[in-house]
C-alpha cells in the first residue's frame, strides 16, 4: 500500500577499525538504517552476497585488498555497479578525493565522521543514487 512507511534503508559498513565501526554503526542504527559491518573486502563480499546494501561505506584503507580496489571491482560488475560507494577516509586532500572519484565513489565521508551529521550525509547520497 502507498500509505506503508518505506523500510529504512540497509547501509553496509567496510571499515576495520572496532571503534570506528562501533560509533558508525550505532549513530546510523539510532538513526533508524538497518547496519552490517564488515571488516575486510572478504567480509564486504560476503555481506553483499547475503544481501544486497542500499548503500556502502567503504573504509579505503583496509588490510588485504583496499577499499578502492574493492570498490572497482564492485563498479565492475553488472550486477553490484547501480549501489552506491561512498569512501570513509581520513585523507582529505583534493587528490584523495579524486582517486576515490575515479575508483567509482559517489562521493567521500572524512573521518573522524561527524555523528550530528552522518546521518543527513547518508541521507543525501542515497536520495542522488
Amino acid at each position: 500500500m502507498s500509505g506503508e512507511p518505506s523500510p529504512p534503508a540497509f547501509i553496509l559498513v567496510v571499515e576495520d577499525n572496532p571503534a570506528n565501526q562501533l560509533l558508525i554503526q550505532f549513530t546510523l542504527e539510532a538513526s533508524g538504517f538497518q547496519v552490517d559491518v564488515a571488516g575486510s573486502a572478504a567480509d564486504a563480499l560476503e555481506s553483499i552476497g547475503r544481501r544486497r546494501p542500499a548503500l556502502i561505506l567503504m573504509d579505503i584503507q583496509l588490510p588485504g585488498q583496499d577499499g578502492l580496489a574493492l570498490t572497482r571491482q564492485l563498479k565492475a560488475d553488472p550486477d553490484l555497479s547501480a549501489i552506491p560507494v561512498v569512501a570513509l577516509t581520513a585523507r582529505a586532500m583534493a587528490s584523495d578525493r579524486e582517486l576515490c572519484l575515479a575508483a567509482g565513489c559517489s562521493g567521500y565521508i572524512s573521518k573522524p565522521i561527524d555523528t550530528r551529521t552522518i546521518s543527513a550525509e547518508i541521507d543525501r547520497f542515497l536520495t542522488s543514487a
